[in-house]
């Protein structure tokens, strides 16, 4: 078992937790609505961008390395750790992104367009908390994705509300389609003994069938590597290229 980098991947989520007061409004969804009523390319409308175009090559891996609240999530595992229900639940966060995506086009559309970008808009210094009212924003945030956690299951923010995780999947459906080379799991049946190690996976996803099909894409899995590096033999593993046709 590879647990370097699994405490790797958890010392990211954690400095990017410990960031997230300087970074939460590069992350935010109603920002890029305001900054569109105003003309405005926000700092959060160019996150967004660059985490679809970072997906076109390596899939949802911000979600399981870098993510604010992703790491919230998964340090409340020791207080919910059960699994999501997913399957049709997973459409929730589509139900929510397709009316506030096209908000913000309507939202640009009617103030001419988007004329201005401002990296910073609504920052000081560009750090997002700059005066004590905005905690409550932020601890609203925290709160909200804790009690979705402990209520729904491992990482139910992910599968449910998260608005960055739509722009994500279309990225990686996209460099599926193109067949391009990209980071991606492969498995080889030959080498799983079913040992179930590998069935904590942080997005609730049934690891070991996956393995025997030999098809470890899902549009839900994170590329976090927890089942990389829990499996014993081996019969998981990280691939950068193209992935075979599915």
């Amino acid at each position: 078992m590879n647990n370097k980098r699994q405490k790797i991947r958890k010392t990211t989520l954690l400095i990017s937790f410990l960031l997230f007061p300087v970074t939460l409004f590069y992350f935010s969804p109603f920002l890029i609505m305001w900054g569109a009523s105003l003309g405005i390319i926000t700092g959060s409308f160019l996150t967004f961008t660059a985490l679809f175009i970072l997906s076109l090559f390596f899939g949802r891996a911000f979600c399981g390395w870098a993510c604010p609240t992703g790491g919230v999530q998964e340090y409340c595992f020791s207080i919910n750790n059960g699994n999501t229900r997913g399957g049709k639940y997973n459409w929730i966060k589509y139900f929510l992104f397709v009316p506030w995506i096209t908000t913000i086009a309507l939202l640009a559309v009617m103030a001419g367009g988007l004329t201005t970008i401002d990296p910073l808009f609504m920052t000081k210094y560009g750090v997002s908390i700059s005066e004590p009212a905005i905690y409550i924003i932020y601890y609203g945030i925290i709160f909200t994705t804790i009690i979705i956690v402990i209520l729904a299951g491992k990482r139910a923010n992910c599968h449910y509300f998260c608005f960055i995780a739509p722009f994500m999947i279309i990225g990686t459906k996209i460099k599926n389609f193109f067949q391009w080379p990209s980071l991606h799991l492969k498995a080889n049946k030959e080498l799983c003994v079913e040992c179930k190690l590998c069935k904590n996976c942080p997005m609730s996803l049934v690891v070991k069938e996956k393995v025997l099909k030999e098809d470890m894409h899902d549009f839900e899995c994170i590329l976090c590597g927890k089942c990389v590096d829990s499996c014993p033999k081996g019969a998981i593993n990280y691939s950068f290229g193209i992935p075979k046709k599915r």
